[in-house]
């Protein structure tokens, strides 16, 4: 079986999607249709933009979700997904190609999402970090001990075994990251990020972003979603509905959603969109399963 997973934030890159553009008529007319619907020319900035344009919020997200939509879109019947599942945005593209979510209600979507989550950054000095070589469980007790009302820090991506990525006030996640290296972890990195994604941070942009994906349509996906917020399965539109408005302020539990797909069949990984990261992810997830293939996209 099949698995097409979806990249987030972060795998952007000066130039992404042009190719795409310049001779696939259909990416085209997505991409020209993104410009109308975002109000401002992403292609340009996604084609020739800098790398410090092309992180603003703004753009970010978008990029990344029309880079992978419209890729799994124009290569046709080659997508051939037996389930699907993203990494924080990436769940946005995933229920796009599973034909959960119209191309243009998931862009409308997904810039609301940014731009939320940029006013939400902007009203706490926040931030996240990647502690690698230590067990979950030892991250999770050393945050939930500093973290007090006013101050928070907790887990907020789990990207694979040995590699979680805490979040939270700036303060929480200094002192977690010294607790967590007296603890035993390898390093402990900040991030360079704008906030705490995936916390209790983000509990503004979750209410702002709930009544938009409320008013939006959603159909039963054509095959099984894999989502965050609980690592299962979704073929419900108002059950996935619920899982995407509770993912700003839910970890992301990529670990056990690979883990879910491997366990209900998944031999071949194919990240659709920019970037390696998912690949090397999943490689790390799958490392003692026989016959699995992880694969991009060219």
């Amino acid at each position: 079986m099949k698995a097409f997973v979806f990249p987030g934030q972060g795998a952007q890159f000066t130039g992404m999607g042009k190719d795409l553009y310049d001779t696939n008529p259909k990416a085209k007319e997505l991409f020209d249709k993104a410009n109308e619907i975002l109000g401002f020319e992403i292609t340009k900035i996604m084609f020739e933009g800098t790398a410090e344009e092309l992180k603003q919020t703004k753009v970010t997200q978008p990029a990344v979700f029309l880079h992978s939509v419209i890729k799994a879109i124009c290569i046709g019947e080659e997508f051939d997904a037996d389930m699907v599942g993203g990494h924080s945005l990436g769940e946005f593209s995933a229920l796009v190609a599973a034909g959960a979510l119209s191309f243009e209600d998931g862009l409308k979507l997904v810039s609301k999402r940014a731009m939320a989550m940029q006013k939400a950054c902007e009203a706490a000095p926040s931030t996240m970090a990647a502690i690698i070589g230590l067990d979950d469980a030892k991250i999770e007790e050393i945050c939930a001990g500093i973290s007090k009302e006013g101050n928070i820090v907790v887990p907020a991506n789990y990207n694979n075994p040995g590699q979680l990525v805490i979040s939270g006030n700036n303060e929480a996640v200094a002192e977690a990251c010294e607790a967590l290296k007296a603890a035993g972890a390898k390093r402990a990195l900040p991030l360079p990020v704008g906030g705490a994604f995936h916390s209790p941070l983000m509990q503004p942009a979750k209410d702002e972003l709930q009544a938009a994906i409320e008013a939006t349509e959603f159909k039963n996906p054509t095959i099984p979603v894999y989502q965050n917020v609980d690592a299962k399965a979704h073929t419900d539109a108002n059950e996935i509905k619920q899982n995407l408005i509770a993912q700003l302020t839910a970890p992301v539990k990529w670990t056990y959603e690979v883990q879910a797909m491997v366990a209900a069949g998944a031999k071949d990984f194919v990240e659709c969109g920019p970037g390696k990261a998912l690949q090397g992810m999943i490689a790390k997830i799958a490392k003692d399963v026989e016959g699995v293939t992880i694969t991009g996209m060219a």
